[in-house]
């Protein structure tokens, strides 16, 4: 809700003169002036992470299989795209007029379709509404998504992340993610390039978890 952020009041004199209307003083006027402007807004702005923006093709050892990879499960707030803070306690908020370009759990999606496209390990990577028929899943957990500050600011991110089988109708891979990356600066602008970098490093790090284990489960 917008307050007006006017502390001091300003005396109204109503001065009557006979065969005129009121005059408002000088300071009425001023006074009027300034609450007319109590209904201005901030502008509110919005940040986005770096997505590979270029696809690289399937490599000659690509996996013979589509991974699909579902929004996953998280808090409310990670739903909203307010920018969430946080300390080293219980405690936590939103940015107003700080904000996400899309909610948390959806920058995360994209960031692991665009990052394992990218990379070539599967013949295909895309959303679960995108293409419904492949075999392998990608679903999880979201837990963190959010500035934590302590003696230094942080963008932490923390995720679970189970790989299913259709086929088999079993989960045959999951792997946890959780890292503080530093921010150079107390600033929204230095926390999000501090996520973006957090989440190219677990993009990667799930890449390369899932090339071990197919590396080491064969398709049949």
């Amino acid at each position: 809700m917008n307050t007006c952020p006017i502390t001091a009041k300003a005396n109204t004199r109503v001065v009557w003169h006979p065969g005129r209307s009121f005059v408002l003083s000088f300071a009425g006027i001023v006074l009027m002036a300034l609450l007319a402007g109590c209904g201005s807004t901030r502008p509110i702005k919005y940040y986005q992470v770096n997505y590979p923006m270029k696809s690289a093709n399937p490599s000659p050892e690509a996996i013979d299989s589509t991974l699909l990879v579902r929004l996953f499960e998280t808090s409310h707030l990670y739903l909203d795209d307010k920018i969430v803070y946080g300390y080293d306690s219980p405690e936590m908020g939103t940015y107003e007029y700080q904000r996400w370009a899309q909610p948390p759990v959806e920058i995360l999606q994209e960031a692991l379709v665009r990052g394992l496209r990218a990379s070539g390990t599967f013949k295909a990577v895309y959303t679960l509404r995108a293409d419904p028929g492949g075999r392998f899943v990608l679903a999880g957990q979201l837990y963190d998504f959010k500035e934590v500050d302590s003696s230094t600011v942080v963008a932490r991110l923390a995720f679970e992340a189970r790989l299913r089988d259709r086929k088999s109708g079993t989960t045959v891979w999951d792997y946890s993610y959780s890292h503080d990356e530093p921010a150079t600066e107390k600033t929204v602008t230095a926390v999000v390039v501090a996520m973006d970098k957090n989440l190219e490093r677990a993009v990667a790090e799930l890449q390369a978890g899932l090339q071990e284990y197919f590396k080491q489960h064969p398709l049949k």
